[in-house]
């Protein structure tokens, strides 16, 4: 897209055109976790409460991939910018050895995948599949992480489109492989839930393969590995800017984790639920994740050009379009919860108990899209750390103390922990907002 129209063209039609291709790419990523758990839930509730468990370390990862990529993209863009190539394929290049380190990393934890679901569990048929599932997509995770590096060259080449590819086509062989691998259709052999983790790892694979092939077609920035050597300097500026972004993207790991834990306590089902829950609220959090995306560098190149009627009339759009998507969402829990947590093979006891949960939970998830939006604009305006801050109450301050009192009220009460977290959270977002629009935004 031409610079000049982020800053001429009608906000609404600008911003649709900015995001559509990353929710659609957010919305597919959405799909590995989904499909994965809604076919392992066939074998057994055991088999879908180690998924449910293992679910935050792949978030995990995901964050750290997402924070990478932050980096890469700003220094990326940057160096193409000023129209130093030289310079940009360096980044570009060190950047992909920052992914392959963070394969290293995720594949360090493999040895503790056991440890890690005895600590959430005491069934030793959870443990196994949980520690099975973790070991492959850790230690096979370099398509994972490769897959995310060409999605993030390509994107700062200003190429939208191929990212949506590579997802897709690493969707679909990864919906493919589910139930060939793990029910053993026709040649294949029954794997349970390693074959889970096999779809999933070689959708990756298919990713990275697609990314790598649109890579070397790539007539805007030719990359060759040949001669290439680690550069402190880019390393250091990616992770200078990538730490803070995966940091704020892992607090919801942090959560999940907390809450698994609490919850149990109280309700044998509560982790069934959780699992249910996050996967189910990913198709809302993920497009919501993609409006942001486009919407950050909107509001970054209107307060560089100090427009600031542009940049509130993009907020004013985006909070509409990110509380729609999440009162949606929400409208669909209140309605449907039985036939959502139908989708994971939910019996009787886990009906009894999540059909309320999944209703009060729904309590939330507007302001929930408001203050994700808003924390998008903290970012633009170079608030980093205010956005930084409403994650924290919305993941952890909040919600981790409330479940725990409100079970010891009540285990039917814990789930109010959701609304009552984001209410205040999203609170706090407005009063940040009212005083950054009058310290940063009425002097433009």
């Amino acid at each position: 897209m031409d610079d000049a129209r982020m800053g001429t063209m009608p906000v609404r039609p600008l911003l649709l055109r900015m995001a559509w291709p990353m929710m659609l790419s957010m919305l597919i990523q959405a799909l590995y976790n989904l499909v994965d758990s809604m076919f392992v839930s066939r074998l057994s509730a055991a088999a879908f409460q180690a998924l449910s468990l293992a679910y935050p370390v792949q978030m995990f990862m995901v964050s750290v991939c997402i924070g990478a990529g932050v980096g890469l993209n700003a220094l990326l863009s940057k160096r193409l910018g000023q129209g130093d190539r030289e310079e940009a394929r360096a980044v570009a290049l060190n950047g992909c050895f920052l992914y392959l380190l963070c394969w290293l990393l995720f594949l360090s934890f493999s040895p503790f995948a056991r440890p890690f679901m005895d600590f959430f569990t005491t069934d030793p048929a959870i443990a196994d599949s949980g520690r099975t599932y973790l070991t492959i997509v850790t230690g096979a995770s370099v398509g994972m992480t490769m897959q995310f590096a060409t999605e993030r060259v390509l994107l700062a080449c200003g190429d939208p489109v191929g990212p949506m590819v590579i997802q897709g086509v690493g969707a679909v062989v990864n919906l493919i492989l589910d139930p060939l691998l793990i029910f053993g259709l026709g040649p294949f052999p029954a794997l349970g839930v390693a074959g889970a983790a096999l779809a999933t790892v070689l959708g990756q694979w298919t990713g990275m393969a697609v990314g790598l092939l649109l890579l070397r077609r790539l007539r805007r920035l030719p990359l060759s590995p040949r001669g290439f050597r680690p550069r402190r300097d880019i390393l250091a500026e990616i992770c200078r800017v990538g730490v803070p972004a995966a940091a704020m993207q892992s607090l919801s790991s942090v959560m999940t984790l907390g809450l698994n834990k609490i919850m149990a306590l109280y309700d044998p089902s509560a982790v069934f639920i959780l699992g249910a829950y996050f996967k189910l609220q990913s198709f809302l959090i993920m497009p919501v994740a993609g409006l942001t995306n486009g919407l950050t560098p909107l509001v970054a190149y209107n307060y560089g050009a100090r427009s600031r009627e542009r940049i509130l009339a993009l907020t004013r759009f985006a909070l509409v379009l990110g509380c729609a998507v999440m009162a949606l969402g929400a409208l669909a829990l209140v309605l449907f919860p039985g036939t959502l947590l139908g989708l994971f093979g939910a019996d009787a006891a886990v009906l009894t108990s999540g059909i309320p949960a999944l209703r009060q939970i729904a309590a939330g998830l507007i302001f929930a899209g408001a203050s994700t939006v808003l924390c998008a604009v903290f970012q633009a305006l170079g608030s980093a750390m205010t956005s930084l801050t409403i994650s924290l109450l919305r993941q952890v301050v909040l919600i981790l103390p409330a479940a725990f009192l409100l079970g010891l009220a009540s285990p039917r009460f814990m789930w109010l922990s959701f609304p009552l977290a984001e209410g205040l959270s999203c609170l706090a977002t407005l009063l940040f907002f009212c005083r950054i629009r009058q310290t940063k935004l009425s002097a433009l």
